[in-house]
C-alpha cells in the first residue's frame, strides 16, 4: 500500500506545467509591450477617419483594441504581422478618450493578452481651448533688454504662433513638445501689443481661438507717460491759481468803480 502512494505521488511530481491555454495563465512581463500611435493625428474634428496602429515587438497572431472605462475590447484584428490598423470612421467627440492596445500569439491561447501599450489620448473637438500670454519676466522692458512672451496652451506637441496687433502677418512661429512656446524680443523692438493661438502641427488642422491682449511697454515710455501726467496735473493746477487770481483781481476793481453811495 504504501509503495503504491509512492508511486502515486512520483507519477504527480512529474507532471508538466499547465498549457498557455488553461485560464488564468498570464504571460510574463518581460514580453514587450506593443506601441499606439494615430493617423492622421491624436486632435482632430468631428467627421475625420482615424486609424489607430498597433505594433508589435514580434510576429503576433491577434491585436486587440481597448477603450479606458471598457473591459471588453473595442476591436480586434487576426492580422500575422506585427502591425494591425484599427479603423474608426468620421468620429465624433463621444470617441475621444485613452485607447490602449495588446497582441497575442497562438501559443497563448485565446483569451490571454501581451502587456498594454501606453495610453494614447484621442481629441474629437471642433476648436482647442483658448490659450493665455504672458511676459517674463514683465510687460516693462529696458531698450537694451529682453522680453519673452509665453503663449501657453492645453496640450502638447502644437504649433504656436504669436502676432502684433496692427500686423496682419504672423510675428513668429514655434512648434512645441510642451504646451507652451516661448516668444524672445529684444527690448527695443519689443514694445507693442500682442496675441497668439496654437493649432495641431498637420493636417486636418484644429485652431484655438486668439489669447486676450497683451502689451508690452519700454521704460522710457513709462517714465515718459508719468513725466507728462505730472506735467497736465501741474498745469491744471496753474490753470485754477490764474483762475482764482483773475476772480480777486476782477473784484477789486469792481469795488473801486462803485458809487459812493452802495460802497460797503
Amino acid at each position: 500500500m504504501a509503495l503504491v502512494l509512492i508511486l502515486q505521488l512520483l507519477t504527480l511530481c512529474e507532471l508538466p506545467l499547465p498549457p498557455p491555454w488553461v485560464p488564468g495563465w498570464v504571460p510574463p512581463a518581460s514580453y514587450p509591450k506593443p506601441w499606439l500611435g494615430a493617423r492622421p493625428a491624436t486632435v482632430v474634428t468631428p467627421g475625420v477617419n482615424v486609424t489607430l496602429r498597433c505594433w508589435a515587438p514580434q510576429p503576433a497572431w491577434r491585436f486587440a483594441l481597448f477603450k479606458s472605462g471598457e473591459t471588453d475590447p473595442l476591436l480586434l484584428r487576426d492580422v500575422s504581422s506585427e502591425l494591425a490598423e484599427f479603423f474608426l470612421e468620421e468620429v465624433t467627440p463621444a470617441q475621444g478618450g485613452s485607447y490602449h492596445c495588446c497582441y497575442g500569439r497562438p501559443d497563448w491561447g485565446p483569451s490571454v493578452w501581451s502587456q498594454p501599450s501606453d495610453a494614447l489620448e484621442l481629441l474629437v473637438t471642433e476648436e482647442l481651448p483658448r490659450p493665455s500670454l504672458v511676459a517674463l519676466p514683465g510687460s516693462v522692458v529696458a531698450p537694451g533688454g529682453r522680453v519673452t512672451l509665453r503663449c501657453a496652451g492645453a496640450l502638447r506637441n502644437m504649433s504656436f504662433v504669436l502676432y502684433r496687433v496692427g500686423v496682419a502677418a504672423p510675428l513668429q512661429y514655434r512648434d512645441s513638445a510642451q504646451p507652451w512656446a516661448d516668444f524672445p524680443l529684444l527690448g527695443a523692438r519689443a514694445p507693442g501689443t500682442y496675441s497668439c493661438y496654437y493649432h495641431t502641427p498637420s493636417a486636418p488642422y484644429v485652431l484655438s481661438q486668439r489669447s486676450p491682449v497683451l502689451t508690452v511697454r519700454s521704460e522710457d515710455s513709462s517714465s515718459s507717460d508719468y513725466t507728462r501726467e505730472n506735467l497736465v496735473r501741474l498745469g491744471l493746477a496753474g490753470l485754477v491759481l490764474i483762475s482764482l487770481g483773475a476772480l480777486v483781481t476782477f473784484d477789486c476793481r469792481s469795488q473801486n468803480h462803485a458809487p459812493a453811495g452802495v460802497r460797503p
